[in-house]
């Protein structure tokens, strides 16, 4: 007899964020969708040096909102581009206008040092 295959891992972490994305506000899913964009051409130090303007301290414990972005981003540093490339096809059928913000955004990256 044979068993269920069950998927993998990276399947189940992408069926997750998308899950998220679907919860989030209007707000947060553009800082999902800038976060993506500086994960997606990592080599651009322009985008590094943006990113270090989103950490501060604070006594305060973070929100479910920053841990879920944490997650996804320790995530997405360990998919193929094609998992990677899976996301953003299930961005494109969850929320078509945030995926053509993103490949907007990732475009006016593109001659950036």
């Amino acid at each position: 007899m044979c068993e269920p295959v069950a998927p993998s891992l990276p399947a189940q972490e992408i069926r997750c964020v998308l899950h998220w994305f679907s919860g989030w506000s209007s707000c947060q899913r553009r800082t999902f969708v800038a976060e993506l964009v500086k994960r997606a051409v990592p080599a651009k130090v322009c985008c590094l040096l943006e990113g270090f303007g989103g950490l501060a301290l604070s006594d305060r414990p973070p929100s479910l909102f920053q841990c879920q972005l944490r997650l996804w981003a320790r995530w997405f540093d360990g998919w193929t581009e094609d998992q990677r490339n899976e996301l953003l096809a299930g961005l494109e059928e969850l929320a078509p206008e945030y995926a053509d913000r993103f490949y907007q955004e990732l475009a006016s990256t593109a001659g950036r040092e």
